[in-house]
């Protein structure tokens, strides 16, 4: 097995990080003239332009057509225009993501609105600040089955934070306030705002409110200090602590205090897939990943662990395994934003409702005075099995057989040549898993991926909105054949926008995970997994040839040999989007691996190999 290209350094004293963006930020009530004689539409764009938003990724149509004379004349707002609503969605996800502004996305009624519904879905699950503007059939015609007339709001209720229905012009400008309000504050997520073409069409009064009035919501940001008090406690008497970071610390802003809270602790520290980044994964404390296919080191240390402290982790059953045999011996303190997710799936000890910026911030100053009080743990024993783990069972991966590349090698080498202050956006899938594990993370906010929902087709739309946001910044999107045949239209879009991300598409010719699966559970019956893309003397498609119709320039690397050289050839070019195709072994799979379903105590290194750690206590 090929060790992975980074073992893990020795534990020294870190450096201290960068300060990131924060992501769920409130956008400022801008001052606004108190009263304007406009039409609905004009309203929606000056509210947009009050509110904050910078860009918007959409594709008018009918219900919507109204807004997008108005919006043609607008000098603070971009419009993108995508080639699918879908990829409208993701853009601004990504864009969100990088850059710690909520982002806005624009349809028009029926299929344009459905076609929302899947990055609307995503977002929800990962937490994503975002704003879908949805034009809707006149209000007369509301309920009668009209030409493209769909209940957005009745299919999106379960998967927005919150969502309006606009028949009112006067309603416009308080309700587009009060969607990025409720977007960017509390725990992040979408909002939808679907707005009756009748409403557009209308003369109003246009009057930005001055400040919020939303009883009821009031997240709560400050925790309470008697369970700081006892998590302080805990994690100085703990012998065997374990710190689980998950993707609230990037949607808080909270790096830098993780990063202080796990210098002064001396804890282990895990980061989610949502959370890779939030620690640099050269911390010598950092175990990496945990869960289905996570670090050996990370998912040992949480079952042996006495203390689990979550922080903005929502034990997810990628993470868990199964959920009655995670953690048995340790106690469990979970701080959240979200009150709703304390309990829900792992009982706590100690729960902490709160910004994880202010719990962070409490809980240090604590954990100082209960080191004083009990005196500073000695975890020397627990960091020597924690070590041996890692230096036992580091991540790596097998020589192929077939002569093709590893595709952990590519993407490895991408991570290295491109350099720490790239963003790398992934889709869904094996590559996913590899890039979470192979490309080295230093700062928050430079992987962005589709976790929670697992999207297919995120990767490319997301990292055109993640450049749009982040224009000085290399993106990379890490993206498989499969995923990629799903949203690569919108390489028309960055070519014709100027919008020069770099993708790099893993072809293996495969659904790869599916096909993992399938060679493990099912007698290698590889049903429909088969996508014809790079093995052989066809290519269907050829994406070289694809990139070159859609004006990017298309790379194609099939030797080791020439792998080098073929990344920075893309990394030379600056003005085009490029499309590298990277042909690379089918049979790779993706180690260390815990079966849905089954115990973490059950997780595999490789194919046939289980650490054997002692599971006795």
């Amino acid at each position: 097995m090929v060790q992975g290209p980074h073992p893990a350094p020795p534990r020294r004293p870190a450096t201290p990080a960068a300060a990131e963006p924060r992501l769920a930020t409130a956008q400022p009530l801008r001052t606004a003239p108190v009263t304007e004689q406009v039409t609905g539409a004009q309203s929606i764009v000056r509210s947009l332009e009050e509110a904050g938003a910078e860009v918007v990724f959409g594709i008018p149509g009918g219900a919507i057509l109204p807004t997008y004379d108005p919006l043609m004349d607008s000098t603070r707002i971009r419009h993108i225009l995508v080639r699918h609503e879908q990829g409208g969605g993701h853009a601004a996800q990504g864009y969100a993501h990088a850059t710690g502004k909520v982002g806005v996305c624009m349809a028009t009624s029926g299929p344009g609105a459905t076609n929302l519904v899947t990055p609307i879905a995503d977002a929800n699950m990962d937490s994503i600040p975002l704003v879908a503007i949805t034009g809707q059939v006149a209000a007369p015609l509301i309920g009668t089955d009209a030409f493209q007339e769909a209940d957005i709001v009745g299919i999106t209720l379960p998967v927005t934070k919150h969502n309006f229905l606009v028949t009112d012009p006067a309603e416009i400008p308080r309700t587009i306030a009060e969607a990025f309000h409720i977007a960017a504050t509390g725990r992040p997520g979408p909002v939808l705002v679907d707005i009756a073409k009748s409403a557009m069409q209308a003369n109003t009064t246009f009057s930005w409110p001055q400040q919020l009035d939303l009883p009821g919501y009031h997240p709560v940001t400050k925790p309470h200090a008697k369970q700081i008090r006892e998590a302080a406690r805990l994690l100085a008497t703990a012998r065997r602590p374990v710190i689980l970071a998950g993707g609230g610390i990037i949607r808080a802003g909270a790096a830098d205090a993780l990063r202080r809270l796990v210098d002064a602790s001396g804890a282990a520290v895990t980061t989610t897939l949502m959370a890779r980044g939030a620690l640099p994964d050269t911390h010598p404390q950092h175990l990496g990943m945990p869960g289905m296919h996570g670090t050996v080191a990370a998912v040992a240390a949480l079952q042996k662990a006495d203390l689990v402290v979550a922080l903005g982790a929502r034990f997810d059953d990628r993470v868990t395994g199964r959920l009655d045999s995670f953690a048995p011996n340790a106690a469990v303190v979970h701080a959240d934003i979200d009150p709703a997710e304390i309990g829900k799936n792992k009982a706590v000890d100690v729960p902490i409702v709160g910004d994880l910026r202010e719990v962070i911030a409490d809980l240090l100053p604590e954990l100082e005075a209960a080191h004083a009080q009990h005196g500073k743990p000695d975890l020397a024993a627990w960091w020597s099995q924690l070590d041996t783990w890692r230096e036992t069972f580091p991540l790596g991966y097998d020589d192929t057989a077939d002569g093709l590349m590893a595709p952990q090698q590519v993407i490895s080498r991408i991570g290295e040549l491109s350099g720490p202050e790239s963003i790398f956006v992934s889709g869904v899938g094996q590559h996913q898993m590899w890039a979470a594990q192979f490309i080295r993370y230093q700062r928050p906010n430079s992987w962005i991926n589709s976790g929670g929902l697992g999207t297919m087709g995120f990767s490319v739309p997301a990292a055109m909105g993640a450049k749009v946001g982040e224009p000085d910044r290399t993106v990379w999107a890490i993206d498989g054949d499969g995923c990629f045949q799903m949203t690569n239209q919108e390489l028309a879009t960055c070519t014709i926008n100027d919008i020069p991300i770099k993708v790099a598409v893993v072809n293996n010719s495969s659904l790869g995970m599916v096909r993992q699966w399938q060679t493990l559970f099912y007698e290698q019956r590889y049903s429909n997994t088969d996508l014809h893309t790079g093995h052989g003397t066809r290519r269907v498609p050829d994406f070289v040839k694809l990139a070159d119709a859609y004006g990017a320039v298309g790379l194609r690397c099939e030797s080791p040999a020439d792998l080098d050289a073929t990344i920075k050839r893309a990394m030379e070019i600056d003005d085009q989007p490029v499309v590298v195709d990277f042909t690379v072994s089918r049979d790779a799979m993706v180690w260390p691996m815990v079966a849905a379903g089954v115990s973490n105590d059950d997780i595999q290194y490789a194919r046939g190999i289980s650490p054997a750690w002692d599971r006795e206590d």
